[in-house]
């Protein structure tokens, strides 16, 4: 895994290696609007996570996921540490749990 020293580093080197797709979470899945497609936790898997802490305000914080679907899709999933965790349904809150 390679470690990035911006979220906009992280983006292009994923993109450039075909996570093209860009993820919206969603309380049950993931979402990608431009493809009109739902991925469901078991529908998914996350390849790689990088997170990265704001400088100077802690809301600048986020997690970056590298994510496969078993459709072959790959995309990004980007969002601030925690932001949405308390609408996400607990198979959500499984599949996204950050594992070090």
């Amino acid at each position: 895994m390679t470690n990035y020293a911006t979220l906009t580093e992280a983006l292009d080197d994923l993109k450039r290696r075909g996570y093209t797709a860009d993820f919206d979470l969603q309380p049950h899945c993931i979402e990608c609007a431009a493809h009109q497609l739902e991925l469901h936790p078991d529908d998914f898997e996350i390849t790689e996570v990088y997170r990265f802490e704001g400088a100077n305000d802690p809301g600048d914080s986020n997690v970056v996921y590298a994510i496969e679907g078993k459709n072959g899709m790959k995309g990004v999933l980007t969002d601030a540490y925690g932001m949405y965790s308390d609408s996400l349904t607990a198979k959500m809150l499984e599949k996204l749990r950050i594992r070090h």
